[in-house]
């Protein structure tokens, strides 16, 4: 199934928000990212649809298997991402930033390459 990037980018933001605290909201998400309620609504439905999240009854959010499975992968090639930037000698917060961003669009085979670059 092909996923968008903003779709990623709310499941790993749920993923960070479940590390830190042990009840998901879809407000925790608008705070998290700054993003307007209304936008942060279409998302998390739009998972919910395709099968990523599933809502509680008093609203909180749970990933499923597939959608924990993907945030993790998500996740995965953040934190390698910004671990070779930072290895090639980028401060961590311009490295987080970038990675923010490749993260999303990278191919598999390049994030295979610099996760050996990272990890070697």
């Amino acid at each position: 199934m092909e996923i968008r990037e903003s779709e990623e980018m709310y499941l790993e933001t749920i993923l960070l928000l479940k590390m830190q605290k042990s009840v998901v909201r879809s407000v925790d998400i608008v705070d998290k990212l700054d993003y307007a309620k209304s936008s942060v609504s279409r998302g998390v439905n739009l998972l919910k649809e395709r099968g990523f999240i599933t809502f509680g009854s008093s609203g909180e959010i749970s990933l499923t298997e597939s959608g924990q499975k993907r945030a993790e992968e998500v996740f995965e090639r953040h934190k390698v991402i910004t671990a070779a930037f930072v290895k090639m000698g980028a401060p961590r917060d311009t490295a987080e930033d970038n990675a923010c961003r490749i993260e999303h669009v990278i191919t598999g085979d390049l994030f295979e390459i610099i996760k050996k670059f990272a990890n070697g």
